[in-house]
């Protein structure tokens, strides 16, 4: 789908600018307190469009069908929608959208950032767009409260800063998620990863080892727990925390949880802690959490140290070994009494799998490495990698060049596999599987 450009053809955007706002403010005019209160997009819009053919007759300004097409579209967006992003927010293909003040607005496709041609009016038509997200879902955006982030109808995250704390005026990102889950071959199919190693960690979800999955933001790590999640059995009780709601589970038994900011008076949030410490008693087979970023992280190891089998989670890091520090870190900050060997200890038991994930130049997001946790000694953390991804150049489309292999090692938890019932063919373990270009 192509963006809509918002400048019209031929003329200045402050003139289209302009045009717009002073049909809009004439169509808004024209309705009674009652209509605007009724207002509904589906079921007015053929009425709002005639109207707007009538205003912009009065104006007696020529302009084509297409033109007076777009700006019904335009006004449309402004008075049900969020304006200029609207014709964004409908394109599937873009994950994330980046508002960099008024007149710079970039968008992720496919794994590459562009500038877009969508502006906004001013700064305050920005800020006008941000103030309709958060009020729609009973949350408020000003001076003593300069940061927000929100969700959606669709799901999709948004975080928005303005002045102060912004320098370039009111800024806005979206994150937006697909309707349409990656299924397993469309990850195998997008080299992602190999599906030897995709067996393996089907197998490792099956025996309920405890997984953490680490990467940089876009990344891919929540895609990555959405397809893990795919293999817990139907059967089980699976609760889900969250600071914002991202995760599709399939299973039908789930708890879905998310934290709450605190109101107007900074009183009344419930923080992920809460969360993990409430689903404790919620009686869940497996806790998945969509990140752990602080003091809950403590309670998460000790809910995987304490039965709950098969639990999940993600952390922001650059490498397996650097997910662990940050885990160490978090739980350093719940419990400072705690002596440094023992949170590792701790961690070296709740632990079984580390995924680490990166998003290439080329846009592409892989699997770096799938490591296995061992023992902890001498106060350190024994990590195995048994799956990594190596990068060998570029070629001269712009793709990586590069290969999956297998290090060799054999994972110890292959023993509880088969306890389970999982058999995995060792033969993966030796495997070397090289990147085609596409």
């Amino acid at each position: 789908m192509s963006t809509r450009p918002i400048v019209r053809p031929g003329s200045g955007a402050d003139r289209w600018f302009a045009l717009k706002t002073q049909i809009h403010t004439r169509l808004l005019n024209s309705l009674t307190p009652e209509q605007l209160r009724g207002l509904n997009k589906e079921g007015v819009r053929e009425q709002i469009g005639s109207q707007l053919e009538r205003l912009i007759g009065e104006e007696n300004i020529p302009m084509t069908i297409n033109e007076r097409e777009r700006l019904i579209e335009d006004i449309l967006d402004e008075v049900f929608g969020l304006g200029p992003l609207e014709a964004l927010i409908k394109d599937p293909a873009i994950s994330d959208i980046m508002v960099n003040g008024f007149d710079n607005v970039y968008i992720e496709r496919g794994g590459h950032i562009v500038e877009t041609n969508i502006r906004f009016k001013d700064q305050n038509h920005v800020r006008l767009v941000i103030e309709r997200i958060v009020s729609n879902i009973g949350r408020r955006i000003d001076d003593s409260s300069p940061i927000v982030d929100a969700r959606l109808d669709d799901g999709s995250r948004v975080c928005a800063v303005i002045p102060p704390l912004s320098l370039i005026g009111p800024v806005m990102t979206i994150r937006r998620f697909g309707k349409k889950l990656l299924s397993t071959d469309d990850l195998k199919k997008n080299e992602t990863m190999t599906a030897g190693m995709l067996d393996f960690l089907s197998g490792c979800v099956e025996a309920r080892l405890n997984m953490v999955v680490s990467g940089g933001s876009g990344s891919g790590k929540t895609t990555m727990l959405n397809t893990l999640s795919r293999f817990v059995p139907d059967e089980q009780r699976v609760i889900t925390i969250e600071d914002t709601a991202e995760l599709q589970l399939q299973q039908t038994h789930v708890v879905r949880l998310e934290t709450r900011p605190p109101n107007i008076e900074g009183a009344g949030a419930i923080t992920q802690r809460d969360l993990v410490i409430n689903a404790l008693r919620m009686r869940p087979d497996r806790i998945i959490i969509g990140e752990c970023r602080g003091s809950e992280a403590f309670d998460m190891m000790q809910a995987m140290n304490t039965g709950h089998d098969g639990s999940m989670t993600t952390v922001h890091a650059n490498t397996a070994r650097d997910a662990f520090s940050r885990l160490e870190t978090m739980v350093m900050m719940a419990s400072q009494h705690v002596p440094d060997y023992v949170i590792r200890q701790m961690l070296g038991s709740a632990v079984q799998i580390v995924v680490h994930m990166n998003r290439l130049p080329d846009g592409g997001r892989k699997v770096m490495s799938i490591s296995e946790v061992g023992h902890t000694e001498d106060g350190h953390v024994e990590i195995r990698e048994i799956f990594g991804f190596e990068r060998q150049g570029m070629s001269p489309s712009g793709k990586v060049i590069g290969r999956f292999r297998a290090t060799g090692e054999v994972p110890t938890c292959l023993t509880r596999l088969k306890a389970y019932g999982v058999h995995i063919s060792q033969s993966i373990f030796q495997e070397t599987h090289a990147v085609k270009e596409r």
